[in-house]
């Protein structure tokens, strides 16, 4: 089961073993963020990598998405990141590509790809293998954007939340992201 508890601060999502339960709570998270860019008319675009599409299959999901979503790119190697996204050959060899700077360019890059006011970049560790020290499984980094505003985030899964796998890691990625994002455009629109 997934409980989706609503505080003024933010979405926190909380796994159990209902899988019914997890897509219900989630489906309905996402249906409000999407209602409310659509609410808005608030156009969106995603770059994605550690979550593999997610975002967008969610957007997606909600009927009328697409009078908002604009598109998404899934840029899995870092080759699909520089030459599709614009992501630097620098930032990927100086931060790595599990960074804040990636995530950001990513963002950056898929908005002016697609010229939505909106978007969303994600780069992170899914594993299960593939984590270090430094950045275990379960860092993730999410680049939103709105207009000329930017907020960057490691939402380190690892530290909130335990037995992490990749289909948590980006359940819980997804629906951060578009909370991070409505969040944003709420401030902004303030």
């Amino acid at each position: 089961m997934c409980k989706v508890v609503r505080n003024e601060v933010e979405m926190l999502v909380v796994f159990a073993d209902d899988d019914k339960m997890v897509t219900e709570s989630i489906d309905r998270a996402v249906t409000h963020v999407v209602e409310y860019f659509m609410t808005k008319e608030i156009t969106l675009s995603t770059a994605e990598s550690c979550t593999g599409g997610m975002v967008s299959q969610m957007i997606t999901s909600v009927a009328g998405a697409s009078k908002i979503y604009l598109g998404g790119v899934c840029s899995y190697t870092e080759e699909m990141k520089m030459k599709v996204l614009g992501v630097g050959k620098n930032t990927l060899k100086e931060y790595t590509v599990y960074s804040p700077q990636v995530a950001s360019e990513m963002s950056y890059g898929v908005r002016k790809l697609t010229g939505s006011a909106a978007s969303v970049g994600v780069t992170g560790l899914a594993g299960p293998g593939g984590g270090t020290d430094d950045k275990p499984v379960g860092t993730v980094f999410v680049s939103v954007r709105y207009k000329d505003s930017e907020l960057v985030k490691d939402l380190m899964l690892y530290k909130e939340y335990e037995k992490l796998d990749r289909r948590k890691i980006r359940t819980i990625t997804t629906v951060k992201a578009l909370e991070m994002l409505k969040k944003l455009c709420e401030n902004y629109e303030s």
